[in-house]
């Protein structure tokens, strides 16, 4: 079989927990290649994201490494088999890869919380807030991959629609609802958007005001992406050079907290839409 080119973040996770289990159990890459009657190269490559592994040969080797969490197994071997070719897969070659691992997080979430400071969350933006976000960037984009990212992003969208919508909480400072990203015009439709898109069962938005006290937290910016048990969820945040997965089970519970205080520093939900409709109206 031949050897994946780039594997994609979700493919690379699968990779990161075999190891991680392989390494609890105390063997070596070469004694959990005995296990399966195979070459070393090949749990190599498995671990490295560069080849697949059957469900047959992964629940052999959970067992091998003793791991007792049928549901964190189960949940390793929906991953190992999950085919899915996604809409963002459309976009490969087109966009930098982090902009499809992103897409295909989100579809794969049992559910998201989302904290901004700055900007609009990307699934909540409108057309007009998108583009004034890529028309800004330096060096500037060429007409073709602008439109490629803002159609990206208004596709985003499809995790908040449709019969099963993935539910999604976010928190948004004061700032990122006043900076005018675009013209006022696109900046009153931003607002009106927030304000209707909140008022669906599935979506909370928080607002944390200027005048909240007692708040330090403006660097808890993320992206929280719920796995299919707790072991496998997701928190993504900006780094300088794109995006960063972040996924050991010590961080992830230190971003769980780091929620929950955001959370509680911020408007309730039906305050929090009132104190959007307002400033919109004062645009």
């Amino acid at each position: 079989m031949a050897l994946r080119r780039e594997p994609t973040a979700r493919q690379m996770r699968l990779a990161v927990e075999l190891r991680r289990l392989r390494e609890a159990a105390g063997l070596s890459a070469r004694e959990a290649a005995g296990l399966l009657g195979v070459g070393s190269a090949q749990i190599s490559h498995i671990e490295s994201g560069l080849a697949g592994v059957s469900e047959k040969r992964l629940r052999r080797l959970a067992s091998h490494y003793v791991c007792t969490d049928e549901a964190f197994v189960d949940a390793l071997a929906a991953l190992a088999t999950d085919r899915t070719r996604g809409w963002w897969e459309d976009y490969r070659g087109a966009l930098p890869t982090p902009f499809l691992d992103l897409a295909e997080l989100e579809h794969h979430a049992t559910f998201l919380r989302e904290v901004q400071f700055l900007f609009i969350p990307g699934p909540l933006q409108t057309e007009g807030y998108a583009r004034a976000v890529y028309a800004y960037r330096v060096p500037e984009l060429p007409d073709e991959e602008l439109e490629s990212r803002v159609r990206h992003r208004m596709q985003r969208k499809v995790i908040l629609e449709g019969p099963n919508p993935t539910p999604y909480e976010v928190v948004v400072h004061e700032a990122a609802l006043r900076i005018m990203v675009g013209n006022r015009a696109a900046s009153r439709a931003q607002l009106a958007c927030l304000v209707e898109i909140s008022e669906a069962d599935h979506v909370t938005v928080r607002v944390i005001p200027f005048e909240m006290e007692a708040f330090a937290g403006a660097a808890s910016a993320m992206t929280y992406a719920g796995g299919l048990v707790p072991k496998l969820d997701t928190v993504v945040r900006d780094a300088p050079h794109g995006a960063a997965f972040i996924d050991s089970e010590a961080q992830l519970g230190a971003f769980r907290t780091l929620f929950r205080k955001v959370e509680a520093a911020s408007l309730d939900p039906e305050r929090s839409r009132d104190f959007i409709h307002r400033l919109a109206k004062e645009l």
